[in-house]
């Protein structure tokens, strides 16, 4: 089964990937009937206890290896800027993600600089071609999404943004992804401006439907589900402590339905 070929055709039409963080929640939202997964580089960096950004490049490739070995669904991963700043490493970065079952992965040009946070353009293309280079080596189909990152780290110039992710799509990249657009009127001029298919981050407000229409063919939930979990733990807790009270019970997900999830899931 290749998964690359199943992941490359999902982009037809419009699709959700959803994003877990570690074995369980992959297996839970394995479970739902979605056609593909995606990391989040943020619940991961979450779950170990660590800010978004501070996981190491092993770590997170290791992290990508649990999340494949446990689903038979495609994976993509969110690898941020890759192994490191140079082209030639954005292109190992590729051959590390083949290298763990993914069948597509995501790069940034974010530079982990909050001082200058976003590469030059000319060197965010050249790693962009670097990384098509090598996907296209490969032998096996491989999705590389390229994202261009204005919009997280306060530079909102809409036409920088178009500018980047045309010239990455001219680099060859599979699917383009501006993160951090903030209403469904300004994702539909990106997807109008570029001819592959564009990935956006769901956000309150957004419905499939809206996006669907915009032009969007691929929804990813970036860190949502994991800050909502976090969120109603958070919840709990100050239930417990403030109230002493045990409501949050009544809502959680039954032992024996996880239980009959994971003990399927094992075998």
């Amino acid at each position: 089964m290749d998964k690359g070929k199943i992941f490359r055709d999902l982009h037809t039409s419009t699709f959700v990937m959803p994003n877990p963080w570690d074995i369980g929640t992959t297996k839970l939202l394995s479970s739902f009937g979605f056609k593909a997964l995606a990391t989040t580089s943020a619940g991961f960096a979450f779950s170990r206890g660590l800010p978004d950004g501070a996981v190491t490049f092993e770590a997170m490739i290791h992290h990508c290896r649990e999340v494949t070995a446990a689903t038979d669904l495609p994976v993509s991963a969110d690898l941020e800027r890759g192994k490191g700043d140079s082209p030639e490493q954005a292109a190992e970065t590729i051959f590390a993600a083949e290298a763990a079952g993914l069948a597509g992965c995501s790069i940034e040009d974010h530079t982990g600089d909050a001082e200058n946070p976003i590469y030059e353009f000319s060197h965010a293309v050249e790693r962009v071609a670097a990384a098509v280079e090598a996907a296209r080596a490969l032998k096996r189909d491989f999705i590389f999404t390229a994202r261009a990152e204005n919009f997280l780290w306060g530079k909102t110039d809409l036409d920088d943004t178009i500018k980047r992710l045309q010239a990455f799509e001219k680099a060859g990249a599979d699917v383009l992804y501006a993160p951090g657009l903030s209403d469904v009127e300004t994702v539909r001029t990106v997807c109008s401006a570029v001819g592959k298919p564009v990935n956006i981050m769901a956000r309150p407000g957004f419905t499939v439907a809206d996006l669907a229409n915009a032009g969007v063919k691929r929804i990813s939930l970036g860190p949502w589900l994991t800050n909502f979990a976090y969120g109603m733990l958070e919840t709990a807790a100050r239930e417990i402590q403030q109230d002493g009270t045990f409501g949050f019970t009544r809502t959680a997900m039954p032992f024996g339905k996880l239980q009959a999830l994971f003990r399927d899931t094992s075998e």
